[in-house]
């Protein structure tokens, strides 16, 4: 079997979460349109008879504000030392300072990268060559795919592509898993990806979801149900009365949005509890950061 290690690397908000998915088949990876979606490296496995492909999902690139923006840089930039090659996306536009240093670092590393312009269904065609010619003067990319991960377009062609690399061996994980995430990490994220896609744009970065309590038990019909409580952890009481929302409607529709895709995933029924708590500062320190997962 070919067993082959790929990174998605680039700038915040490029879709990489979204290609990631697409290239899978399954949802392992939250989305919404809020950068810096991604927090730390997520694990996607592919898997058929011939090949399995491990893909590491790393957070978005941007200059740091906080010790969580620290360590989400070194998770991206972390990655690059172990893997067979990298999928460098971007959207349809001049290379910009990150891009162009992302691509310094890949050529001193000789690691090999597909250039993935995502985003092609927003953009006038023409526009497509020009960033094309733009990019290959920065490095010799291995090839130049544009896709948009979001409709489906030309992700065949970058799985055909990643089929170069890699080596044969032993597969790294069971072919029945998508992902490496716990359950309660899976559920965390998408109690956060809920609040992402209704809250306004200053909120989502200073918020995170901590999984209190989660158990497996029966209702009174004797049906399986998990049954899950959640913090919600904000930075400031201002950000609180925003999130809970008037008369409790966004705190309400958030969660039996995280709810029901939580039963079509777990295939049964689920009790869940969220709470909002205010932590200043919590993105500063380094014993909550370690408590929510985030460790040097």
């Amino acid at each position: 079997m070919n067993i082959s290690n790929i990174a998605l690397v680039g700038r915040a908000n490029v879709g990489k979460s979204t290609l990631m998915n697409a290239l899978i088949g399954e949802k392992v990876a939250i989305v919404s349109n809020k950068p810096q979606t991604t927090r730390g490296r997520i694990t996607g496995i592919y898997t058929d008879s011939d090949r399995q492909i491990v893909f590491y999902d790393t957070p978005g690139l941007h200059e740091p504000k906080s010790k969580l923006g620290g360590h989400m840089i070194k998770a991206a930039t972390g990655t690059l030392d172990d893997v067979d090659a990298v999928l460098l996306v971007v959207e349809c536009r001049k290379p910009g300072k990150t891009e162009i240093q992302l691509c310094e670092r890949l050529k001193s590393m000789s690691l090999p990268t597909v250039l993935v312009i995502n985003k092609i269904d927003l953009i006038e065609k023409d526009l497509i060559l020009k960033v094309i010619s733009e990019y290959a003067q920065l490095m010799d990319f291995t090839s130049i795919i544009p896709v948009s991960a979001k409709n489906g377009d030309g992700v065949d062609l970058v799985f055909a592509e990643l089929k170069k690399f890699g080596e044969e061996g032993e597969p790294l994980f069971p072919d029945d898993i998508a992902t490496t995430m716990t359950m309660r990490e899976l559920t965390s994220e998408l109690i956060r990806e809920k609040f992402l896609r209704n809250l306004r744009d200053e909120i989502p970065h200073g918020i995170a979801v901590e999984i209190v309590d989660f158990k497996e038990t029966e209702t009174k019909y004797g049906e399986p149900i998990s049954e899950i409580s959640a913090d919600i952890i904000c930075e400031r009481s201002a950000h609180k009365a925003i999130i809970i929302g008037k008369n409790g409607e966004m705190l309400k529709n958030s969660v039996t949005a995280a709810r029901t895709e939580l039963e079509d995933m777990f295939g049964q029924k689920v009790f869940l509890k969220c709470f909002v708590k205010v932590r200043e500062n919590w993105r500063d320190d380094e014993n909550m950061l370690k408590d929510l997962g985030f460790k040097e």
